[in-house]
This record gives C-alpha cells, sequence and structure tokens, in this order.
C-alpha cells in the first residue's frame, strides 16, 4: 500500500489536555478582578494535573507561559511536547458528540484556528492532529468523524499550508476549510486584492515593503505612489506576519518612519493608506463577524476613543453606553447589521470560499463595509465577564450552536439541527 495513503487508527487518549479555552479564561477573569500577576501564574498553573501524561502536561505548560507572556517557555515546552506525540485530545461535555480531527501547527496562539473556544460547550471531542512543512504523510490520523483545517495564514504557516494541500487530497472523510490553499490566499495584501472591485467593500490597498523600500521612502530618495495605489500620508505601517497591533502605527510625516524602522528590526512590512472610520461623536467603531457556511454572526463590537480598536484596551468595560450600544448591535445584528451589509457578506464568502473564517471590520458614512482583515485565527469568544456584559452570551451560544451543527451536518449526523435558526 502506498506509504502516503492515510490509516485510521483508533484516538489515543492518553494525551488528554486541558486546552486553551479555560486556560485563557483564567486570564479573563483575572483582568476583570484585577488579579495580581504572581497569583494569576498559581491558578494557571493549577490547570497541570498529575493525571496529565508527560506530552499533555508539556503542552499545556506551553498555553499556560504563553497565556502568563513567556512566549520563548511556551515554545520550549510545545516542542518537547511534539517530541513525544504529535496528536491530543480534548473531550467537552459528555464527550458524546462527534469526534473532530483538527490539523494544527506548532506556534502561539494566533497559529491556528482556536476551534477550543468555539466547541467549549458542546460534547465533540477535539484531536488535535500537528503537522508541518515536512510531514511527509496522514498515515497515523485517528478515528474521527469529520476534519477541520486549523493552520492560520501566515509567513511561516505557508509551507505547512501548502504541504496540507498536498497531503489532504488523499484523506478520507469531509473536511471543513479543506482548501489551505484559500487559507494562504488570506494575507493582508492578497485579500486587499481579492475584494478591490467589490462595490460593497472597501479594502484598502494593502503593499508588502521591504525595509530597504522603506529607508529610501524616508530619505526621499522614491515617492510613495511608486508602492501602487498610496498616494498620500497618513499610512499604516505594520510588520509582516503580527495581529492584534504589534508593531502597528500611523505614520503622519515621513520623518516618523525612520524613527519607526529604527524601533522595529524586521526585513518586511505592509503599508497601506489610513482611512478615518471614525463616527460623527469622533469614535472609533470596529466589528468582529464569523462567517459559518456563509451565514454572518456576530462576536462583538468594541468602540474607543482611539483609531487602533482593541477591544480589551477600548474600555468597554468602563463606559455603559458603549456596551449598551454593543449589546443593541449584536442582538439586533440579523435584522440590522447583517441586512444593510447582505452583498457585502455574499461578497465575503464567494471570493474566501471557505466553510468557516471571520473578519474585522468597521460601517463607513456611505453604507460600505470596511474590511481591515479576513482570517480564520480570530479570537471568536464568550469569556468577558458575564456580571458586566450579561448580554453577550445567548449570542455567542447561538454561534457556537451554528458551529456545532455545522460539524454535525458534514459528518452525517442525524440530529443535527440546520444553522439558520433566528429564534
Amino acid at each position: 500500500m502506498d506509504n502516503e495513503t492515510p490509516q485510521i487508527q483508533h484516538a489515543d487518549e492518553s494525551n488528554f489536555i486541558k486546552g486553551k479555552a479555560p486556560i485563557v479564561r483564567a486570564v479573563y477573569a483575572a483582568l476583570y478582578e484585577k488579579t495580581d500577576i504572581s497569583s494569576l501564574r498559581d491558578i494557571l498553573f493549577g490547570f497541570i494535573s498529575p493525571d496529565h501524561s508527560e506530552a499533555a502536561a508539556l503542552m499545556d505548560t506551553s498555553f499556560v507561559l504563553q497565556a502568563a507572556g513567556d512566549a520563548e517557555g511556551a515554545a520550549r515546552n510545545q516542542q518537547a511536547a511534539l517530541e513525544i506525540s504529535r496528536i491530543f485530545t480534548i473531550r467537552n461535555g459528555r464527550g458524546t458528540g462527534p469526534t473532530v480531527l483538527v490539523f494544527v501547527t506548532a506556534g502561539d496562539f494566533m497559529a491556528n484556528t482556536p476551534i477550543e473556544y468555539l466547541l467549549e460547550e458542546s460534547d465533540t471531542n477535539i484531536l488535535f492532529y500537528y503537522v508541518d512543512g515536512q510531514t511527509k504523510a496522514l498515515n497515523d490520523i485517528p478515528e474521527h468523524d469529520v476534519a477541520f483545517v486549523a493552520v492560520a495564514e501566515s509567513p511561516l504557516n505557508q509551507p505547512v499550508l501548502e504541504n496540507l494541500d498536498r497531503l489532504l487530497s488523499r484523506c478520507p472523510g469531509p473536511i471543513i476549510n479543506g482548501s489551505p490553499a484559500r487559507i494562504n490566499a488570506l494575507s493582508r495584501d492578497g485579500v486587499a486584492e481579492t475584494f478591490k472591485s467589490e462595490s460593497a467593500i472597501l479594502a484598502p490597498t494593502t503593499v508588502r515593503v521591504s525595509r530597504e523600500q522603506l529607508k529610501r521612502l524616508a530619505s526621499g530618495e522614491v515617492e510613495v505612489q511608486s508602492f501602487g495605489d498610496i498616494d498620500s500620508l497618513p499610512v499604516i505601517i505594520r510588520p509582516i506576519g503580527t495581529h492584534a497591533g504589534k508593531g502597528m502605527e500611523k505614520i503622519s510625516a515621513w520623518l516618523e518612519l525612520s524613527t519607526y524602522l529604527n524601533s522595529w528590526p524586521e526585513d518586511e512590512f505592509y503599508i497601506a493608506p489610513f482611512i478615518d472610520y471614525s463616527g460623527s461623536d469622533g469614535k472609533f467603531r470596529k466589528q468582529r463577524i464569523a462567517f459559518i457556511d456563509g451565514r454572518a454572526f456576530a462576536s462583538h463590537l468594541a468602540i474607543s476613543d482611539h483609531w487602533m480598536v482593541h477591544y480589551l484596551s477600548a474600555g468597554m468595560a468602563e463606559h455603559v453606553d458603549r456596551r449598551t450600544e454593543e449589546e443593541t448591535w449584536m442582538v439586533n445584528f440579523d435584522a440590522d447589521f447583517a441586512v444593510r451589509h447582505s452583498g457585502a457578506f455574499d461578497a465575503l464568502h464567494r471570493r474566501l470560499g471557505l466553510d468557516y473564517f471571520a473578519i474585522d471590520c468597521a460601517e463607513l458614512p456611505d453604507g460600505r463595509l470596511l474590511l481591515f482583515e479576513a482570517d480564520v485565527a480570530m479570537i471568536v469568544h464568550s469569556m468577558d465577564s458575564e456580571a458586566i456584559f450579561p448580554y453577550k452570551k445567548p449570542v455567542m451560544t447561538k454561534l457556537y450552536s451554528a458551529f456545532e451543527s455545522a460539524l454535525k451536518q458534514r459528518a452525517g449526523w442525524s440530529d443535527a439541527a440546520p444553522a439558520v435558526d433566528d429564534t
């Protein structure tokens, strides 16, 4: 038999892990309770049980260290875990739901779709199967009902996704997000190019440039117009492969660019025009929306005084009026925002061609959707304090149920409810 043909194995149940969800949930609780960092580390390491296998203990330790901000320690522990095993298991609830084989790769919390958050309230079994750019065959995949490709787009993951494209041609059974090439196309410049002619969407021109090109721009040796459709200041710049605003700055004068380059040593960057998306009140609003089989679901609305909007730093917990606006947006999403932007949503699903993805966006005064990013690894969760955000849980449960139903339908489970219930 061809040694690249996958051979289905019975799942190894020795590597049960807690996974990211309960660990990150503890971090969120600590943030809202203002727990000091030393106590937080004790809480996090409490998730490492004596019942863990060595590989599972190392893997969960890597998640704890990542959550605590120790990226180097997290990487060391993750690598040590993967030297022992490439398969890890999470059993949700009673474990009576479908078994989902999830293709993942080594990396930080943004390296893969955080599927644990989406399935935390279910009875599913998750089998994480780690692959990389050198994986030669899927010859030991465990028994499963449906597979899911969780590897996200990034420069580091590009060879992994290219390899998976080859490997999955021989993988039996249903696969959600089974086209790694489409995931690879979710680079910031790739998404901008995909939607440049879509009338319902503004995806600002995004150009990948080298450090040397930026030095020449900063010195006045070349004009910004040489980079494409970017014709004036201000511009947004960020290092390639970064998320959560790391290294992202607005450049309003070319003199600032030299200072920026002295602060960030990376060799390649993205540059894009700055779009002022502030509302009439001067505040900036950024929506996160998840798409499941083409249907859009509200995840969150962040409202900030600053153009770079991140939920945890936007002051949502401190401002009742902002939470009230988010509640209205989330609860009325299907009848309001989703209706206004149905054309944009249809275009997103059609052009990206993925079963699951999420976007960060804003609403422009002219009615278009300003698209910041499309990705499969955005954090979609309900970990915020229920005491402060009581409206979130029901809305997010609806999203989670739709995701679980999509898995069951693809797996052929007869009790799978269609993900179209608006109640």
